[in-house]
């Protein structure tokens, strides 16, 4: 019997992706959407064992300009300072909030969490699997699923339906597993990182 896709262990489904390309010795390639440094600290940490990655940071939701180009700073330094296996590689999308404010018309008021963060999770997406497929990259996925407050189950469904949309592999990830969220806050500390306490759209801040 099936399990339900919102049971399933997108944890161990990955594990047993990475076991079986490490025994065919393939080393693939990954465009790893970043909401910010700090999540995607553990994230790059553990994927670049394994895969050949390009960072892409689009994050039109930031409303402050301010904010964004300081995320985007952090981001940078991190790749440049962290000794990855492979080298991690960098590209910056385009910094067009009116996409943000476009896709979240009627949904200025839902809660943290709900459909208005689901639309912004498709929108970000779905830039990173148009890029995917100009790269001819292998795989797409995003560091979002590391956060508490991101609904993984519903990240992981958007990011199948673009695979199917886009030709692209999505490598269906819940990096909250494992203590990737505790380590992503040692790590945050090590480097000295910039943490944010919001998301970065103008409706989450506190």
């Amino acid at each position: 019997m099936a399990v339900p896709f919102e049971q399933r262990n997108f944890q161990k489904e990955l594990d047993r992706l990475i076991l079986k390309q490490e025994t065919a010795g393939i080393v693939p390639r990954l465009l790893l959407h970043s909401c910010c440094a700090p999540c995607s600290s553990y994230v790059i940490e553990y994927l670049s064992q394994f895969f050949h990655i390009t960072v892409f940071y689009y994050n039109p939701n930031i409303s402050k300009e301010e904010e964004y180009r300081k995320r985007v700073a952090e981001q940078k330094r991190f790749i440049q300072e962290f000794p990855a296996k492979y080298p991690v590689d960098f590209v910056e999308g385009e910094y067009d909030t009116e996409r943000f404010y476009d896709c979240a018309k009627g949904y200025e008021t839902c809660k943290e969490g709900g459909a208005r963060c689901f639309h912004c999770y498709e929108l970000r997406l779905r830039r990173t699997a148009q890029l995917a497929k100009e790269m001819n990259v292998d795989y797409f996925t995003t560091t979002l699923s590391i956060s508490p407050l991101k609904n993984s189950v519903k990240l992981n469904q958007i990011g199948l339906q673009l695979e199917e949309e886009f030709g692209v592999r999505y490598l269906l990830s819940d990096f909250k597993k494992k203590e990737g969220y505790k380590r992503s806050i040692e790590l945050s500390r090590e480097y000295n990182l910039y943490r944010q306490n919001y998301c970065g759209c103008v409706y989450s801040q506190v």
